[in-house]
């Protein structure tokens, strides 16, 4: 891997985990596209580890407060101010998990191809869409309750499909539930907390386990590069996000679906090719 391979990959991570857009559609259009081999599991590590490092820097105050009041909810046995999200976002884990712990052998099985990517992309896309559009947008994200929390939670855990998208889906649900647009990706980005943990950390115990040579460079690099742009994404997409709405991502999602329908039919070798 070169500096410029690293750059775009670490790019890509960093937009793709917090944008509605499916980051498995990407990361299996783009290394056909260009010819790239597998960037390997440490660099797959890195990149998380950019992306937490971004959410967790971008919602550092809301989290101090959401720890404080959660260790005097443990303690007290009451809610406490913001121990309610806190309970909401480590409950709301637990339905992908489960169903990562489970399932993800048949996933990565049956489920990974660029026909089903192409599928769920358009079709949770869809679904997006119609979310945004009937949503009553009134609630925000400390209004959420037990039966929001395990609906949204579901909902992440059918991300684990490819193309799905996990923000997505999350935003998808909370808009569903009658969030606001801007409560909707909120709690999705701090839903995105300890799943990102959880996946880097099963990430790093594989790595631990593999004899794989490591690159401190490139994977420095792809750290500091996911990191930059994903905090950049979360920013920026918070701040327009009233404006603009879903819908410029759910018609960026018909056209990656319809380049991979395009490929998949059309140009059956492609996804093939990459030595």
């Amino acid at each position: 891997m070169d500096q410029l391979h690293a750059i775009y990959l670490a790019l890509l991570q960093g937009l793709t985990e917090f944008l509605p857009i499916s980051s498995s559609g990407h990361l299996i259009l783009l290394p056909n596209l260009f010819g790239w081999r597998d960037q390997g599991l440490a660099f797959d590590v890195a990149v998380h580890i950019g992306s937490l490092i971004a959410v967790v820097s971008y919602f550092r105050h809301e989290l101090k407060l959401m720890a404080v009041d959660w260790f005097k909810s443990v303690q007290t046995r009451e809610l406490v101010g913001e121990s309610r999200l806190a309970w909401a976002v480590l409950f709301g884990t637990i339905p992908a998990g489960l169903a990562g712990l489970f399932m993800k052998d048949l996933i990565e099985l049956y489920l990974r191809s660029p026909l089903v990517i192409a599928i769920t992309t358009v079709l949770f896309g869809a679904l997006l869409w119609w979310a945004d559009v009937n949503g009553k947008r009134r609630r925000n994200e400390h209004s959420v309750g037990w039966f929001d929390v395990l609906f949204i939670g579901i909902a992440q855990a059918i991300a684990l499909i490819p193309g799905t998208s996990r923000s997505g889906i999350t935003m998808t649900a909370g808009l569903m539930l009658g969030l606001t647009r801007e409560a909707a990706a909120r709690f999705s980005f701090l839903l995105s907390i300890p799943i990102i943990l959880l996946a880097g950390a099963y990430l790093s115990l594989q790595l631990l386990q593999s004899d794989i040579a490591i690159a401190w460079d490139m994977l420095a690099l792809g750290t500091v590069v996911s990191a930059i742009s994903a905090y950049l994404c979360i920013h920026f997409f918070l701040k327009l996000l009233e404006r603009i709405g879903m819908f410029p991502f759910v018609v960026y999602r018909f056209l990656l679906g319809g380049v991979l329908f395009y490929l998949v039919f059309l140009q059956p070798g492609f996804f093939t090719d990459v030595p």
